[in-house]
Formats: structure tokens, sequence, C-alpha cells
């Protein structure tokens, strides 16, 4: 099954919820800042786990101390979705226990 695209005001909704997360260009981003190269891969591997239970998968840059997460939903036609959100949502949770701000 397909996932439906949010409207404008779900968006805005959702992401109100989300702490320094933003849309820019379609994509749901937020780029954490870590202690240490070795926290950032380690929350990028979690990071990882976490898309693997979702079957839901972002883009992931790391830095030397930054992870970017990027996403959207390419089976919706690269719209946003709850998917989106739900993944956003577990990273924000996971996040502040790698140390990331």
């Amino acid at each position: 099954m397909t996932p439906e695209p949010l409207s404008l005001k779900e968006i805005e909704d959702r992401l109100a919820e989300l702490p320094g997360w933003l849309v820019d260009d379609g994509l749901l981003s937020r780029t954490y800042r870590l202690g240490s190269h070795f926290a950032a891969a380690a929350l990028v591997l979690h990071i990882a786990q976490t898309q693997e239970e979702l079957n839901h998968h972002s883009d992931l840059t790391l830095g030397y101390n930054t992870v970017a997460v990027s996403v959207r939903t390419h089976d919706a036609g690269g719209a946003l979705t709850d998917l989106d959100f739900e993944l956003a949502r577990r990273v924000a949770a996971l996040a502040p226990g790698h140390g990331a701000e």
C-alpha cells in the first residue's frame, strides 16, 4: 500500500512537534552535532537500525562530528508522509542518548 502524501497543514502540525527539524526543497531534515566522530558514527548506525525496523530509509551524511538526516517518501512521488515523520520522531528520541545537539 502506497503511503499518502500529507497536506501542507499536516506537515506544519507535525513539524511543530519536532524542534530543530525543517522542510526544505521537499525534504524533512535535521543536522545533529556530536562530541566526536565516533559518537556521530554510532548515531548513524543507530539510525540505520531504526530505518530497517521501519523499512523506510533516509539519506544520511556523516561528517567529522555531525550527522545530517534527510528524508521523503519515494513511493509517494517524493512527497512527505507519516513514515517520514515517524522516522524523524524516532531519530529525535534516540539522538540525545548519543550526546547529539
